[in-house]
């Protein structure tokens, strides 16, 4: 193979190699065919045995982007400078994909990172997913749904984090009075809705969650709760942090130096101990994790 055939072969595949304050960035990465089925690995300074973070973003399941910077900004600054491999993940959206698809994507993309993370200094063994919004609808279902576990391999998970989705019983949404993106996303069939409510996957084999909610909203808050009591009724391990930020400050902020992400670390920690050294040591000891009241509804 020629000089240039090498080259041409990196710009197809796109695996531009950046540098950000605190990451080498490894940018596109295809884990399909498609051309939203791409990620980005952001590389401590050395990595050697490190745990991964995988985020996916939100957008209504119609909109986003895994560069965005209030995905990608704080975590990146937080994390990856403790040590952490931090991955950002495209996928297909509506129209092309309903939402359920979109979590097999997610899925693929979990898969493909669990092969390839060792190339990258990366532990298989100590990987969290985490997404917002919509991404953490997805990742319920990618958490909960046996299909889905068995293509994700994420029986190798050590746990979820689900910031701030109003979506993990679609069929109780879609029940009430709801915002106009939900019937774009879920249609009018409660066979549908079902197939895309992670409440209906709970089984005793979920991996621990922590749901961090929005006291601003009035739906998400109370989704956590049903969620978390039918988790306990199992015998589950699922969190719930609710806090005063809005729907996006839950997602650009956690990784500032706050009390919420200290809270969100202590989860981390306590899922498996080689986690704390990689955190910054926790300046509040409270737990179980706080829960501010709700907010009532509007």
């Amino acid at each position: 193979m020629t000089h240039f055939s090498r080259l041409a072969g990196l710009l197809l595949f796109s695996l531009i190699v950046a540098t950000t304050a605190h990451a080498k960035v490894l940018e596109n990465i295809p884990y399909g065919d498609a051309n939203k089925q791409k990620l980005d690995v952001y590389l401590p300074e050395n990595s050697a045995n490190s745990p991964i973070i995988f985020m996916v973003h939100g957008g209504a399941w119609r909109f986003g982007d895994k560069h965005n910077h209030k995905v990608v900004k704080a975590k990146v600054a937080r994390w990856v400078n403790q040590g952490w491999i931090f991955i950002s993940i495209n996928y297909p959206m509506l129209p092309d994909s309903d939402p359920y698809q979109q979590a097999v994507d997610v899925a693929k993309a979990l898969a493909y990172v669990q092969s390839h993370s060792p190339e990258w200094g990366g532990d298989t063994s100590k990987i969290i997913a985490m997404g917002h919004s919509a991404g953490a609808h997805l990742v319920s279902l990618v958490l909960t749904d046996p299909s889905l576990i068995s293509i994700s391999h994420g029986e190798n998970l050590q746990g979820g984090i689900l910031l701030d989705s109003a979506a993990l019983d679609v069929s109780r949404l879609m029940s009430e009075d709801h915002p106009r993106l939900y019937d774009r996303a879920f249609g009018k069939n409660p066979n549908f809705w079902r197939k895309v409510s992670a409440i209906e996957y709970l089984n005793s084999a979920v991996k621990p969650l922590l749901l961090v909610c929005s006291t601003l909203r009035s739906d998400s808050c109370p989704q956590a709760a049903s969620f978390k009591q039918k988790a306990k009724n199992i015998g589950i391990e699922v969190q719930q942090l609710s806090v005063k930020l809005s729907h996006n400050q839950i997602n650009a902020t956690l990784g500032d130096d706050s009390r919420y992400t200290h809270d969100v670390e202590t989860f981390i920690r306590n899922l498996d101990p080689r986690f704390s050294a990689f955190l910054t040591p926790a300046p509040f000891t409270k737990t179980p994790l706080p829960s501010t009241p709700l907010a009532p509804k509007p």
